[in-house]
């Protein structure tokens, strides 16, 4: 089998595209593949990386508000779109895949709508609650539509597709230490204990209210653990805010850290998760049990992280928080009421793992193989 799949701009359409690629390689261990992306995302170091080989296209998005600024970089994606089906075209012919798959991102839209139109068997998989205007557009040109989660279909004109929803794959290292584990290999007891992070640049918003909901609950000798990723953005100022606090980035009770490596490690020790809501956070979220908190990102497209997050939060598996109304004493207050509750934080934690799709690999593969088997019927 030879596949073809197209990712970019973001982890939140690159990982998932991995994750197919090796869904795909434990079914079909010969399968061979191509990635096409844009040279200059996240994809140009990620592919090769993962091993896999990876042809460029040259995409943009369109800016909606007006400026100097946007008209010139509107200019730029309007003739990266006029090449773009000449050059997908090109990686389509020379590659010859049997089926094509996107995740999202520009260059998705352009390599799959091409190979769509070329019959070439297609899906595409979105991963959000309000999905990315590549694959709205592009749900009409495929075969099927992989969805993460059901929600996504009230943005979507169902009725031209064929769809089956899937979830999102997580790492296969989620759940494969138990919490007592997790906790002893952090050096923690088995107090209630928190993980809170904003990725890897971090999030100013929750590096600001975790400054003080450390302190608050380090000054009060309450009996909490926590793990915070303070991320590239609060590599200055985190550390500081802490030593004059006179609090330690690591102790019996703390780990303070800019990156998580360990996040698998860290899932399974926490009781209670307080983060942003990307689609692939809040898989491993429901893979792992997890009540949290959540803090959408305002600045994403389509504000589809508020969507995701109130899938969970609609669930029961957790306090969905909108940026604007974050205050440090709201945040402490949904914390302490959790900490006084672990009833509630148990119920949660259960919510939150009857959200997740055990069987997202094999849903996945049956969609691969009825584009496989169309493909073999065309030839």
């Amino acid at each position: 089998m030879k596949v073809l799949i197209s990712c970019g701009g973001t982890g939140g359409h690159i990982n998932p595209a991995l994750a197919i690629a090796d869904i795909i390689k434990s079914k079909y261990p010969d399968a061979e593949f191509l990635f096409a992306g844009t040279p200059n995302g996240m994809e140009a170091k990620l592919v090769p990386k993962a091993g896999y080989k990876l042809e460029t296209i040259k995409a943009a998005g369109f800016q909606r508000k007006v400026s100097l600024e946007n008209v010139k970089r509107n200019i730029k994606a309007a003739t990266y779109l006029m090449m773009s089906g000449k050059r997908s075209r090109e990686i389509i012919e020379n590659f010859s895949p049997d089926i094509a798959i996107g995740t999202g991102g520009y260059a998705s839209g352009a390599v799959i709508r091409k190979a769509a139109r070329m019959g070439i068997p297609s899906a595409i998989h979105e991963q959000n609650a309000f999905p990315g205007v590549t694959n709205k557009l592009l749900a009409k040109e495929v075969d099927y539509v992989m969805l993460t989660v059901i929600e996504a279909l009230d943005f979507m004109d169902k009725e031209k597709f064929e769809y089956s929803v899937t979830g999102l794959p997580v790492r296969s290292s989620i759940n494969h230490i138990t919490r007592a584990e997790a906790r002893k290999k952090l050096g923690f007891n088995n107090d209630f204990t928190i993980l809170s992070f904003g990725g890897s640049l971090g999030a100013g918003c929750i590096n600001d209210t975790m400054t003080e909901t450390i302190k608050w609950h380090t000054k009060n000798n309450l009996k909490i653990n926590h793990i915070h990723g303070y991320g590239g953005m609060g590599k200055e100022t985190f550390p500081q805010a802490m030593k004059a606090a006179g609090i330690p980035l690591k102790s019996d009770r703390l780990r303070i850290t800019e990156y998580i490596n360990d996040m698998d490690v860290c899932l399974a020790a926490a009781d209670l998760v307080i983060c942003r809501s990307g689609a692939s956070t809040l898989a491993e979220l429901e893979a792992a049990g997890k009540a949290s908190i959540l803090i959408p990102s305002p600045i994403v497209a389509g504000n589809h992280q508020y969507h995701n997050a109130m899938v969970l939060g609609k669930a029961g598996a957790a306090v969905v928080i909108e940026q604007k109304d974050v205050t440090n004493e709201k945040i402490i207050s949904e914390i302490e009421k959790l900490y006084k509750d672990p009833d509630k934080v148990t119920a949660m934690s259960h919510s939150a793992g009857e959200l997740h799709l055990k069987d997202t690999n094999k849903r996945i593969l049956d969609v691969i193989d009825k584009l496989y088997e169309k493909s073999k019927n065309k030839k």
